[in-house]
């Protein structure tokens, strides 16, 4: 298990936009699990919405993409380099993620190559799927 201190030996991201609290499941290059607690104290809680707040969808898969960044930059060749999105294909938002809930993100990384990835991803909240898409990562 990865927490937050070692995702942020990986990853670039800082708060407010780390996105993972922990890493509960890493095969290098293959697939990654991670965990976020949203909680109140969200910095997008006053906003989105004030009077119901709703996870916003980009953020959602911007959680699943750093889980798998974590994948991808835990290979050796990779490590120091960054992991951006070079595409997001047929994302379907299937539940609303609030505070309170623990969302879990998986990513199976299905092709790698020197600059670039592609995973298919999940968020989920227990058992029921909150998000399903396909992730590009182009790395630097």
């Amino acid at each position: 298990m990865l927490d937050r201190e070692a995702i942020e030996a990986i990853l670039p991201h800082r708060d407010p936009f780390l996105l993972v609290d922990r890493i509960t499941e890493l095969e290098t290059g293959v697939r990654a699990v991670g965990e976020l607690d949203v909680s109140e104290s969200m910095f997008w809680v006053p906003g989105h919405f004030p009077e119901y707040a709703v996870m916003p969808g980009v953020l959602i898969v911007e959680a699943m993409a750093q889980v798998g960044a974590v994948a991808l930059l835990s290979l050796p060749e990779n490590q120091g380099k960054l992991a951006f999105f070079a595409g997001i294909d047929k994302v379907r938002f299937k539940r609303q993620v609030v505070p309170g809930d623990t969302l879990t993100m998986e990513v199976a990384i299905t092709r790698a190559r020197a600059s670039v990835g592609f995973g298919e991803a999940q968020a989920l909240v227990g058992a029921d799927v909150a998000c399903v898409g396909s992730l590009m990562f182009a790395i630097q």
